[in-house]
């Protein structure tokens, strides 16, 4: 059972653009390799962070407006939301430790910003 939240065109703006954390967004589809590998490094993050990241996943193939509202032309593409836009990301399968990295680096950058 993944750890990700589901997430669709319909629900989008709600569980991403306006969520309070910021969102690791999985652009996939059930086809592709590569998503299947990079979906248990997602489910760590999941687990990893919860409380201070959401990870959530989409399905291109069920959910083509919100793919094509954000340019999504090759999956997997894995986007991280925070106050309703794209502040990172990355295309294609990645390791955990670049996913860990990232988040800190934008964890870390929001809590100067709060300091």
């Amino acid at each position: 059972m993944s750890n990700a939240k589901v997430v669709s065109d319909a629900t989008f703006e709600t569980d991403v653009l306006k969520a309070e954390l910021p969102t690791l967004v999985d652009f996939w589809a059930p086809w592709c390799g590569p998503c299947r590998m990079v979906a248990p490094v997602l489910d760590k993050v999941a687990e990893q962070y919860a409380g201070k990241v959401q990870v959530v996943k989409l399905n291109v193939d069920e959910n083509p407006v919100t793919a094509q509202t954000y340019g999504i032309r090759s999956i997997p593409t894995v986007a991280l939301f925070h106050g309703g836009e794209v502040v990172d990301g990355v295309l294609g399968a990645a390791p955990l430790p670049f996913f860990k990295e990232m988040l800190d680096k934008h964890l870390t950058a929001e809590k100067a910003k709060t300091a």
